[in-house]
């Protein structure tokens, strides 16, 4: 081989991983779509079984069981390797699709729901354990912009294409259909799982602590569900309980994440935590952005839907950008770059509602934040594998994957609660600032010696 090609790796799409990308981009893929795609028919999925009462458990108990699974499956990954917790998780994403697609009661439907938030969250951590063993470092940074499509090309199409299916075949048929689809998925990856997984002699036994850590998951998935629900309650009521579902969240997340996340020590705990910020602006803006066109400016629903389609696009086309750029620009460089863009993006929806400008602003303002989003989290999953020790993929890949999804729904609760008070200059105004938070996170972020530092 020469020197100019060990130099230049062959790109995701070429030979010898060509198949391990499709296979894995087409598991994130089929994840995304089931998890966006649901939305669309689980008015008719709940009229059809009975079930409306059990309507947002169906959502909630997907999210619960996707923190658990993160933390589950990336110990096991860390111990194992990733080839077997993979195709274990993929099975249980499987069954779950099995069981919802079969149901024939509200019921069984939210247990399938539950068992496909367990296994996607293993899947994503495992595809990550399995990123870092198959791509050398040069390309990280391009799987995870397409990993990153993988996730927003399902927003863009995936509610559209379930309503058509529910239309034409069923309901049940969203969820059957992906079944064969999971299956030559996994399929393709079969040649790059072989031989990936330790050793008998060099795997490591399960300990207290692995234990204790998916019971900490499961406190942080309740308090997570809890926190979104407390829109239900007297906002009097409701502002008394936050502070105490955000400690009893701090408190049992603190094992799951790297020591010093929560000082944001420089390195990889400033890049876990900077995942939850951002997460936490983006979509705890989002959720009210329809709404303020629909309420303020009168738009229909599917011209609201094509702002955020716009924001969708966005994110994806820096993705591809970050692909293509790759090791060219500095880590540090676009991670700052992309915070700027996101707090520019937040900041124009607030100075939408307070200054009273046209439609086009929050438009053109939520394309300026999909863009932040595109420019930040494929650079945010490179630096987690890069600042990894070998053994701690597993879980500092479920720590970003965690505070991202704790971070969205934390933000999302408060800016409800804020609403109900201040309506939208009170929601856009508080996500504004937590965009500050993470332009100054994101000088935090930087190489640090590998490990969980």
């Amino acid at each position: 081989m020469s020197v100019e090609s060990e130099t230049r790796p062959a790109g995701i799409l070429q030979r010898p991983y060509a198949l391990t990308t499709v296979g894995a981009w087409s598991l994130v893929f089929l994840a995304a779509f089931e998890s966006l795609a649901v939305t669309t028919i689980m008015p008719v999925v709940t009229a059809d079984l009975d079930g409306r009462g059990l309507y947002a458990l169906a959502f909630s108990s997907t999210l619960a069981a996707g923190v658990v699974g993160m933390v589950a499956f990336g110990s096991w990954a860390d111990r194992r390797g990733p080839a077997v917790p993979l195709l274990a998780s993929v099975g249980v994403f499987t069954l779950g699709l099995a069981l919802a697609g079969t149901a024939s009661t509200m019921p069984v439907f939210v247990a399938g729901r539950f068992l496909q938030g367990l296994g996607a969250g293993g899947e994503t951590v495992a595809l990550y354990v399995l990123v870092a063993m198959v791509y050398p470092a040069s390309l990280h940074i391009r799987i995870f912009g397409a990993f990153a499509s993988a996730w927003v090309l399902p927003s863009m199409v995936g509610p559209f294409a379930a309503g058509l299916v529910a239309s034409a075949l069923s309901w049940h048929w969203v969820f059957l259909g992906v079944v064969a689809l999971v299956a030559v998925a996994t399929a393709l990856m079969l040649p790059s799982l072989r031989g990936r997984d330790r050793a008998g002699a060099d795997r490591l036994p399960a300990s207290a602590a692995d234990a204790r850590r998916v019971v900490e998951a499961t406190v942080v998935a309740v308090s997570v569900v809890a926190l979104s629900s407390l829109g239900e309650f007297e906002p009097a009521t409701a502002w008394l309980l936050v502070p105490v579902v955000l400690l009893v969240i701090g408190v049992a997340l603190r094992n799951l994440v790297p020591p010093g996340t929560y000082r944001i020590r420089a390195g990889l705990p400033a890049t876990v935590a900077l995942c939850g910020f951002a997460g936490g602006v983006f979509f705890g803006t989002e959720a009210f952005l329809p709404l303020l066109l629909h309420d303020r400016y009168g738009l229909p629903a599917w011209l609201s839907g094509i702002t955020l389609t716009a924001g969708a696009i966005a994110w994806a086309l820096a993705s591809a950008v970050q692909s293509r750029l790759g090791d060219r620009l500095d880590p540090g460089t676009a991670i700052r770059a992309g915070a700027v863009l996101l707090a520019a993006g937040a900041g124009a929806e607030w100075a939408t509602v307070v200054l009273h400008l046209p439609p086009a602003a929050a438009a053109i303002g939520w394309f300026a934040a999909g863009a932040g989003m595109g420019t930040l989290y494929p650079r945010i999953s490179t630096l987690v594998l890069a600042l990894s020790a070998a053994g701690e993929q597993g879980f500092n890949t479920a720590a970003k994957s965690i505070t991202d999804a704790v971070g969205g729904s934390a933000a999302l609760a408060v800016a409800g609660l804020l609403f109900a008070l201040l309506e939208f200059a009170g929601s856009f105004a508080f996500t504004g600032l937590l965009a500050v938070v993470v332009i100054l996170v994101g000088l935090r972020v930087g190489a640090t010696p590998a490990g969980r530092a």
